[in-house]
């Protein structure tokens, strides 16, 4: 039997999956490592704590499965879009990586957006916002100096992981569409933009597919991950779209509704549908796009509250449980980092509201489960308000939909059945994807037909629905009243 190997590297773990050429999953491993917030607004991650997570979770793989390391046919790497590298002639991080929910790029953001913000529009599809690595680039250019002096070369996260195995520097064009230096029009890397930023072209990496291979594990990668010299490498891609991917959605309608460190609601579309509030990128399929809405912090504000707060997720969720829908009066907000659809507000803050002294541990557990659900449903009303058809049932995808009461959660109010498969998680797509590069899959739909498989579907409780849109009122209000304070702040 031969395998392929999928690597994801998301906010705040990194997750391999080993799967056999049928498509089973043979062996997973997951390892955590720290997000970092050295002032306000930053956001943070050491690129050695990837490398040390790879080598963690290749090694890991060998030895759950008890295979021969030469019987995996490829390798693929994933990891959340536009967390930016710096490095210098010889390819070594100048800094930590910029994490694409940093905020401090704010007020170059704001100057983008009044100056050129049509023109960058047009060839993006995005808005200026502090999640592209265009906004970020510039802050580092004008706060840290010297650092921007010493970069000669420009990663992002998975392509640096990737460098680490193979000593080839290169991305793919679905990363690039959210850079905010490529032009999405031509499909290559724009001069104009890439001189906003104070860069060349020739610094950021050639762009290739997400499924070609670009090299193969070299002899020190070998050593340290367990993999075998000479193992093929695929480009690989980003995380949404590996799990969009992994959980079967690869025909226009399919919808997706994502529970990982940031929300997601997807819909495939045959176009882009350039949108102020929507997030555009092109699918693995020939042809297709899956624009969407996003939640800034959605299983990342869960995570915040256990560890900050304590206690395991199990524990947590079965006091959730007792308490009913509105967590009498407590309501919170998720945003963390500030907010994207339908605000695109950095300047947003996290909160709670309503406190009263009869509200339990648990109610602040339950409110942050419903908070992530009504900024998720805000996600939704905005993209039904641009008439995209999508089908009846959503596939949920991330980590999120383990917890069986934050999916009922989310079903309930957003009033749509969500159906969860064996897998969704990025690395698994990743997997299937190596698997269409050595073809052993014909393409995506022949990857999904012999790799997905559906385990349950969560239908919406019809009396709890118009509950939570009448707490959803309310929280609405609260957001407009709180959002110019922000703003002074």
């Amino acid at each position: 039997m031969k395998y392929l190997l999928g690597i994801d590297f998301g906010g705040g773990a990194s997750k391999a999956t080993l799967i056999d050429i049928n498509g089973n999953i043979v062996a997973e491993n997951t390892v955590e490592y720290p997000t970092l917030y050295p002032e306000n607004g930053a956001c943070e991650q050491n690129p050695q704590d990837w490398i040390d997570a790879l080598c963690e979770n290749s090694n890991a793989l060998l030895s759950k499965s008890g295979i021969y390391s030469d019987d995996i046919l490829a390798v693929a790497i994933d990891s959340a879009t536009h967390t930016s590298l710096v490095c210098d002639r010889q390819f070594k991080p100048l800094r930590n990586a910029i994490h694409w929910t940093d905020t401090r790029s704010r007020k170059q953001a704001d100057k983008l957006r009044e100056e050129l913000g049509e023109e960058i529009f047009k060839k993006s599809f995005h808005k200026p916002d502090t999640i592209w690595t265009l906004p970020q680039l510039i802050w580092l250019k004008e706060n840290e100096p010297e650092i921007f002096a010493k970069t000669k070369y420009i990663f992002f996260e998975k392509d640096y992981v990737r460098y680490y195995l193979t000593d080839i520097f290169c991305t793919d064009y679905i990363e690039a569409e959210g850079s905010m230096l490529f032009d999405c029009n031509k499909m290559e890397w724009d001069t104009e933009l890439c001189e906003l930023a104070g860069i060349t072209v020739d610094m950021l990496p050639p762009i290739v597919k997400p499924t070609d291979i670009i090299g193969n594990v070299t002899k020190g990668a070998a050593k340290s991950t367990g993999l075998k010299e000479g193992t093929p490498v695929i480009c690989g891609t980003t995380d949404t779209v590996m799990e969009v991917f992994a959980s079967g959605s690869v025909n226009k309608g399919d919808i997706t509704v994502k529970l990982a460190t940031a929300g997601r609601i997807c819909v495939i579309t045959d176009k882009p549908y350039p949108d102020r509030h929507l997030v555009n990128y092109s699918h693995i399929a020939d042809g297709l796009w899956y624009p969407g809405t996003a939640t800034k912090s959605c299983a990342a504000s869960y995570r915040w509250y256990r560890d900050t707060f304590g206690g395991e997720y199990k524990e947590l969720d079965m006091g959730a449980a007792e308490l009913p829908i509105g967590c009498d009066g407590l309501i919170f907000h998720p945003y963390l980092n500030g907010e994207l659809t339908p605000y695109a507000d950095p300047m947003l803050c996290g909160s709670f509201t309503g406190v009263r002294a009869t509200h339990t541990k648990a109610h602040f557990t339950r409110a942050v489960l419903e908070g992530v659900a009504y900024s998720l449903l805000d996600s939704k009303l905005y993209l039904d308000s641009l008439n995209i058809p999508y089908n009846t049932v959503a596939t949920a995808i991330g980590g999120g939909t383990k917890g069986k009461l934050w999916r009922q959660m989310i079903a309930d109010a957003l009033g749509i059945a969500l159906k969860t498969t064996e897998s969704s998680d990025s690395s698994f797509g990743s997997a299937m994807l190596a698997g269409i590069a050595v073809g052993v899959f014909k393409d995506a739909k022949d990857a999904v037909s012999k790799c997905v498989k559906e385990v349950d579907i969560t239908y919406p409780n019809s009396d709890n629905t118009p509950k939570y849109r009448e707490v959803f009122k309310i929280y609405k209000k609260i957001h407009d009243a709180l959002a110019p304070i922000y703003k002074e702040r």
